[in-house]
């Protein structure tokens, strides 16, 4: 009796244990490939418009659009899981990803290159949220910090090797071919999903979805960065810019009214009477934010004719040493907190971006591309400094219970942070350009201002980033293995939810 128990106690574990590595190899290949192709799409962008005729202005929108809707879709997504299976919405998201892929490698025109982007940004969202369930739920203890980390370094290579291949494939196969190779790979992941991973939900969890409160996001996101983006053509005090933002100032209201009400909210808005949650928050939608907003004009300039006159498969070389040094620093940001604390890291890290930020605004048209590698490497290697900490800030500071909704604010600044900067630079960067070409500059000179004021603008927010200092890492409760597993995937990846066991254990430190 004895030896049965033992026999299948042994299978069971031999079980657990191969689904647990179904599911490693299954979210971190997905996650790889998600990231790549977030970071890749900008060096594209010249290469999209040359093919299909857009203006460079037009298709900021494949990048701004990505992010809008990842925002309005993250969280949710995570509750879809939890309430419908994991393994299952993880799987759809698997589907919706090919289906995008295809759609924007046989797209003709602009407008469907910007519409697959779109739907892009709702699957990888839901790739990357029920993903990292899925890990927690397949691992326990010290397998589950190992899944975690593996889980951020392959989402950290993806996103530095992006730009890279994307680059490369925009060389030699064309644009399209990224999005082909994508789409192989994501549909390599389900037989894996499918045959490998075991299914997990969460049944404490509401069975209701606030669908609304992900439409009003959406509603209020949207007509901000098309003003943000066309403001300078309308007129700032034009009917349209304010009428913009009038939209959004509305369905920021209704979305409040509504998180109120509803039985299961997408925001928690207790949570935003968090001084420490709301500033680590911030900070996280800035130094985010900033760090996309610059490597979208770096690829548009680095390929201008006037400017660079790179190809795509050169520009992502270039971009190389940019992602090399957040990955190469990843790591080391749990060592350098212990040692100089949080408070001081975060400051650093905005100070570094700041300096580097300043730097870039003194382009001129005679600036080579050795010229721009040490502040674009300053630009990277601050947000890293910055954006750990504040990730385990984000989490540490609630209770257990909130960890989660926490998570879930977090993974969500970090898409808004993208889509909103990069509107901003994009606006920047055009209304510069286009000013300095009436007044008589030549094409190269004027490309070289508008980056240089779009590094102005990014500095200018990393400068306020500062200030938030003040208002995270006071009082906080920080439990080493949770920082550890949140500063491992911080850097590049969108969506971090500390391992079950470990942000449910609460310790006190002081931070420092």
């Amino acid at each position: 009796m004895g030896e049965t128990v033992d026999v299948a106690g042994s299978a069971a574990t031999v079980a657990a244990k191969r689904a647990a590595l179904a599911a490693l190899i299954a979210t971190c290949v997905s996650a790889l490939v998600v990231n790549a192709n977030t970071s890749a799409v900008s060096i594209l962008i010249p290469a999209i418009s040359a093919d299909t005729g857009t203006p460079t202005d037009t298709l900021q929108w494949a990048v701004t659009g990505y992010s809008l809707v990842g925002a309005a879709v993250i969280v949710t997504s995570g509750s879809l899981g939890d309430v419908f299976g994991r393994r299952r919405i993880f799987f759809w998201g698997l589907v919706l990803f090919i289906a995008s892929c295809v759609l924007i490698a046989l797209s003709q025109e602009g407008v469907g290159v910007i519409a697959g982007r779109c739907i892009q940004g709702a699957a990888g969202a839901t790739i990357l949220a029920c993903g990292m369930s899925l890990l927690s739920a397949a691992n326990t203890g010290k397998e589950q910090l190992r899944a975690v980390t593996l889980w951020g370094a392959a989402s950290a290579v993806g996103a530095a090797a992006g730009p890279l291949v994307g680059g490369l494939l925009a060389s030699t196969l064309g644009w399209q071919g990224l999005f082909w190779i994508d789409a192989a790979i994501a549909a390599a992941c389900i037989p894996i999903t499918l045959l490998g991973v075991k299914e997990s939900s969460d049944p404490s969890k509401p069975r209701s979805i606030d669908l609304v409160g992900s439409v009003l996001i959406a509603a209020t996101l949207a007509p901000l960065i098309f003003a943000l983006t066309n403001g300078t053509a309308w007129g700032w005090l034009s009917w349209q810019t304010i009428g913009c933002f009038a939209i959004t100032v509305a369905a920021a209201i209704g979305f409040v009214l509504v998180e109120r009400r509803v039985a299961a909210p997408l925001l928690d808005l207790k949570l935003l009477r968090n001084t420490v949650l709301v500033g680590a928050t911030l900070s996280i939608l800035l130094g985010s934010g900033t760090v996309n907003g610059i490597m979208y004009v770096v690829s548009l300039y680095f390929q201008n004719p006037a400017a660079l006159e790179m190809d795509a498969f050169q520009a992502g070389l270039a971009t190389l040493p940019v992602a090399a040094a957040a990955v190469v620093l990843s790591p080391l940001i749990t060592p350098i907190v212990g040692r100089i604390g949080v408070r001081v890291t975060i400051v650093l890290g905005f100070v570094i971006m700041s300096a580097s930020f300043a730097v870039l605004a003194f382009v001129t048209d005679s600036w080579g591309y050795g010229m721009f590698v040490l502040p674009l490497v300053g630009v990277a290697a601050g947000m890293s400094l910055q954006n750990g900490p504040c990730s385990s800030l984000s989490t540490s500071s609630v209770e257990p219970r909130e960890v989660g909704a926490a998570s879930g604010v977090s993974n969500m600044a970090r898409y808004v942070g993208a889509a909103v900067m990069t509107a901003i630079v994009a606006s920047v960067y055009s209304g510069v350009n286009a000013r300095q070409l009436t007044d008589g500059a030549s094409e190269s000179a004027a490309l070289a201002q508008a980056f240089s004021w779009s590094s102005i603008s990014m500095g200018i927010w990393c400068v306020l980033g500062i200030g938030l200092v003040f208002l995270v890492a006071r009082r906080v409760r920080r439990n080493s293995g949770q920082f550890e597993a949140v500063a491992a995937a911080a850097s590049f990846s969108h969506t971090i939810v500390p391992p079950e066991p470990v942000a449910a254990e609460a310790t006190s430190g002081d931070p420092r």
